[in-house]
């Protein structure tokens, strides 16, 4: 069985990663797998470009940055809520591709940002190939947005977008809305990374009568898992006799990641031998500032081992996201042994199993965030904790227990 997976990037962002864990999975169990990219960014022989001539390349910079201009025009030219709305009016045709005409099953993860249009997705569907689309958002049951928050529009038909500036029935959303109505996106076979997103998916009008699935993202459990504590800090730079809280996400500045209730809930342990420690992108400095505790920052890690290292090397892993889906980082925490404290909120509950591997703090409380975090570092058995963090990735999302799940869902795919 040929396999062929479709993401826009080949390692930024969670999709990238979760599409990357898989193939290795699958390749790991005997499947032969291939990737096809916007975005190279390795020489990993089983990952493949769309970017193979000069023009090409320009082409997928003019893909980008149209898609951006048609939101901008259509936001009355703001900038606001830019990047978190697609609507994919170009792309490329990838209908004749060596891998598509080969592959057995099109698999699709992340395909926004200029890689895959409306149009280029049509043709995929309509050419009878089995699709699977692995939902890392909710951009395939919605008009325009990745994540609709409060707004419900997506059940009936998208409108009046919340995204959008100013207030039109027929609007951007309302547009792409009805082009994907005309895709016949309920042929896909649909996969949520959690259960919760699974769920907001049959919700859609879009996908009513699609099948729905949920199976988690793998990590592998060889290269993220528990390390010396001690050692690593001592590598790092980072100080040995304190309690030390992570937070991470590839944007710290990224609202949708709650970085003002950690920023909150570190007034409330301002008494405590604790320090922040930071993994991501460049944090700003003034953001840095309002953190009311002693705050260092890994900046960007490239590598596995070293992601796995700081997660390893922490007391406790928080996420303050006010929307996600099933988290990598929250994941790769709890595989390092490091207990996760985060909101009661979208996947998050499917992996953080309240006061027994973490804390599942309420809504937008940075109260009870903080209070989860100081019962982790001081009051709970934190050794207890560790190893039922470690023990849910092990039993729930290693490799071999994902893969075997995908390869049963592509067979019942290519029966159908």
């Amino acid at each position: 069985m040929n396999i062929l997976i479709l993401n826009t990037s080949e390692r930024t962002g969670g999709a990238a990663i979760a599409a990357t864990r898989l193939m290795k999975a699958l390749i790991g169990n005997g499947i032969n797998v291939q990737i096809l990219v916007l975005n190279k960014q390795t020489s990993d022989k089983n990952i493949f470009s769309i970017q193979s001539s000069l023009i090409k390349r320009k082409l997928a910079q003019f893909n980008f940055f149209w898609e951006r201009w048609v939101i901008f025009v259509h936001n009355r030219f703001s900038r606001k809520n830019l990047f978190k709305i697609s609507i994919a009016n170009t792309g490329f045709d990838i209908s004749g591709h060596p891998l598509v005409k080969s592959a057995d099953i099109i698999h699709i993860h992340w395909i926004n940002q200029g890689f895959l249009s409306l149009e280029n997705m049509a043709k995929i569907i309509q050419s009878g190939k089995p699709v699977v689309w692995t939902l890392h958002d909710m951009w395939a049951g919605t008009g325009i947005c990745h994540y609709p928050g409060d707004c419900e529009k997506y059940k009936n038909e998208c409108s009046d977008c919340p995204f959008l500036s100013g207030k039109t029935a027929h609007d951007l959303s309302y547009k792409v809305f009805t082009l994907k109505k005309k895709l016949d996106l309920n042929r896909i076979t649909y996969v949520g990374c959690s259960g919760w997103i699974a769920n907001e998916a049959k919700k859609s009008a879009l996908l009513q009568n699609a099948f729905i699935t949920n199976i988690p993202n793998p990590i592998d459990t060889t290269v993220f898992k528990p390390g010396n504590k001690a050692d690593i800090r001592q590598k790092r730079g980072l100080p040995v006799n304190k309690k030390l809280v992570l937070f991470a996400a590839a944007k710290l500045s990224d609202t949708r990641k709650g970085m003002s209730y950690l920023v909150e809930a570190s007034r409330y342990l301002q008494q405590r031998n604790i320090e922040i420690v930071f993994l991501g992108g460049k944090i700003d400095e003034n953001l840095l500032r309002t953190i009311s505790l002693p705050a260092h920052s890994l900046g960007y890690l490239c590598t596995p081992a070293d992601i796995a290292s700081a997660y390893a090397a922490c007391d406790v892993f928080v996420t303050p996201s006010l929307e996600e889906n099933l988290p990598n980082t929250i994941m790769e925490a709890m595989a390092c042994g490091t207990p996760c404290a985060g909101f009661n909120t979208g996947g998050i509950p499917e992996m953080i199993d309240h006061k027994i591997n973490g804390y599942l703090a309420k809504y937008q409380d940075a109260k009870d965030l903080a209070d989860g975090i100081d019962w982790i570092l001081f009051e709970a058995d934190y050794q207890q904790l560790s190893q039922n963090a470690h023990r849910k990735v092990i039993d729930c999302y290693s490799e071999e227990i994902v893969a075997v799940q995908y390869m049963e869902l592509y067979k019942n795919a290519v029966i159908s």
